[in-house]
């Protein structure tokens, strides 16, 4: 029997009052499993979450009308009537109808913003633990396509994952959405639908990656193809002169604006289109960011400068923008690359970033504790951040330590099944760096998550984990990770806080 029956005795008294069975939910939380801070009243109603045998649910006790599209069973218990909803997408909606505060907004405004990918849409509880007493505004639904076709899942369900968890944790400072790394204009239009708050616009198909190491003379003659007035234009504002930007200066010379204008021109134009045919004519406020990270050759600041200045004079508004920095932001480890080269070009993109008015991002921005010092302090503390796949790693590490068969059958997948995922991101892992299962005792495997090598395989094999079959089509992970998940639900939330809490600290939060 679900142990939340137990909680009923608490609405014996005629005179119900929310904070007081707040209290009680709280006191008793391991008795009962009913959410203290989900606890509200509509109406004459009470709604409140509460974890069932083998799923949560938001119960329902009392009527009133806005909560008559709830999907749910009634049963009674004690002579209490009691509408048992799962929570799914449609009756989060109802959700979010009647508690603003469960709907994502824009975070224009806010200095420090967070981006806290959930792949498996049980990590934001810990998130906002971690978050809430801060100054720091978290996106919590932040998802790419990619991330999307790898789990099965959508953007519906990623904001409802969302959703649910602020119900659920009673957080009312707001949280964002970003539809993460799209690409054309038919993913922004989906996102934008769907009521994603932020639109992080991957520029990388129309950036040309070879003309930042081609020939002059070829990149002249392709510069030809732009058009007579476009170039008349870039010429007068930007050849041969010299730009001061707070404390750095800089030159762009005949050759470096046709570099520039053959490698980013394209990304321009692209952004300039989305911009206007779609997220301004949205009628919410949409936090725009163009993303120029995922690139070759690392972001010079005469290159930001150039886009960012045309950008502006196209009258689009940028919330944020992810330039290119040297070194390597591989996924789930450290900054692989020269810090203080580092510090010196990051100082000047946020300088650039400054002048124009909008904040520096940081993509990969999972375990890249070196220069969280940095970023903390160059920025004077505005700035983006994303994190994603770390998340579900501190989850693999939950695994490890209580389903240590789970874990093993899951490690060997992982690397047999490695090259497939490699299509996907690119990683230094080696497997020969990797300890042999074999060698491992049970209570050593969470270890591997120390680990860069084993740390990079399990990161980027997730969306093959969880969609494994066997030839029946019966789960080959998943069901039994979710399961595990579930029993361990305060367990992951605490290592979330402790490891998320590790990223804010050490950038000076």
């Amino acid at each position: 029997m679900s142990k939340w029956k137990d909680f009923l005795k608490h609405f014996d008294s005629k005179e119900i009052k929310v904070e007081t069975l707040k209290q009680e939910a709280e006191k008793g939380f391991s008795e009962y499993g009913v959410y203290p801070r989900s606890i509200n009243e509509v109406g004459n109603a009470i709604v409140m979450m509460a974890r069932g045998d083998e799923e949560k649910c938001l119960l329902v006790i009392g009527e009133d009308s806005r909560l008559e599209d709830l999907e749910g069973t009634i049963i009674e218990q004690d002579g209490i009537k009691i509408k048992v909803c799962p929570l799914s997408n449609e009756n989060c909606d109802v959700i979010r109808a009647i508690f603003p505060y469960t709907n994502p907004q824009s975070h224009k405004g806010k200095k420090i913003t967070i981006g806290l990918g959930d792949r498996l849409g049980l990590a934001s509880p810990g998130h906002i633990e971690t978050v809430r007493d801060l100054d720091v505004f978290p996106v919590l639904a932040q998802q790419s396509i990619r991330e999307l076709n790898l789990t099965g899942r959508t953007y519906e369900d990623v904001i409802s994952s969302a959703a649910w968890a602020v119900f659920q944790e009673g957080y009312t400072k707001g949280y964002g959405a970003d539809g993460d790394h799209l690409k054309t204009a038919e993913e922004v239009k989906m996102s934008l639908d769907v009521g994603m708050t932020m639109i992080t616009l991957d520029c990388s198909e129309h950036i040309d990656n070879a003309a930042a190491d081609a020939d002059i003379a070829d990149l002249k003659e392709k510069y030809q193809s732009f058009p007579a007035a476009e170039r008349e234009k870039w010429e007068e504002k930007y050849s041969n002169k010299s730009f001061k930007v707070g404390e750095f200066n800089f030159n762009i010379s005949e050759d470096d604006l046709v570099r520039m204008a053959c490698v980013y021109g394209g990304a321009i134009h692209h952004s300039v289109d989305i911009y206007h045919n779609l997220i301004a004519k949205c009628d919410r406020s949409i936090d725009f960011e163009m993303s120029i990270d995922e690139t070759l050759t690392s972001t010079s600041p005469a290159s930001h400068y150039f886009v960012a200045a045309e950008l502006i004079d196209a009258d689009v508004e940028i919330t944020s923008l992810a330039p290119r920095f040297c070194g390597e932001f591989q996924k789930g480890i450290d900054y692989i690359g020269d810090l203080e080269q580092f510090t010196e070009e990051f100082s000047i993109h946020c300088a650039i970033a400054e002048h124009f008015g909008y904040k520096i991002s940081v993509h990969s921005g999972s375990d890249k504790f070196k220069v969280f010092p940095v970023v903390g302090e160059k920025t004077h503390g505005n700035y983006h951040l994303k994190t994603a796949g770390t998340n579900w790693l501190e989850a693999v590490r939950v695994i490890a330590k209580h389903d240590p068969d789970l874990y093993r059958r899951m490690h060997a997948f992982a690397l047999e099944h490695l090259d497939e995922a490699r299509k996907y991101y690119h990683i230094g892992a080696k497997e020969e760096n990797i300890p042999a299962l074999n060698d491992l005792k049970d209570e050593q495997l969470s270890e591997l998550m120390d680990m860069d090598d084993s740390r990079q395989v399990m990161h980027i094999t997730y969306g093959l984990l969880l969609q494994a079959e066997d030839e029946n089509g019966k789960s080959l992970f998943r069901d039994e990770f979710y399961d595990v998940m579930y029993e361990y639900e305060a367990e992951y939330a605490e290592t979330l806080k402790k490891h998320i809490g590790r990223h804010l600290t050490t950038l000076g939060l």
